[in-house]
């Protein structure tokens, strides 16, 4: 059986959820244990580049997250 993994792009990914979904189906191969070690290699390298992607786009939500807060968020009880 020659079953290769599914790359859906060779670079990054599209958005986060491109690279979310392709994670899984990376996951899904690899925990079958039907690869070949050659593919599986592959597939864990491929699956740390998309875990670096969702990790940097996570990052940069969160500060721009942390960036509206503090324009927005006022504290409840400044008054004494």
């Amino acid at each position: 059986m020659s079953a290769k993994p599914k790359k859906s792009s060779p670079g990054q990914p599209a958005s986060y959820e491109d690279a979310m979904q392709e994670l899984e189906q990376l996951l899904i191969q690899i925990e079958s244990g039907g690869l070949p070690l050659e593919q599986l290699l592959n597939g864990y390298q491929r699956g740390a580049e998309l875990l670096a992607f969702c990790r940097t786009r996570l990052q940069a939500v969160q500060e721009q997250i942390q960036v509206l807060e503090g324009e927005a968020v006022v504290p409840l009880k400044e008054a004494p």
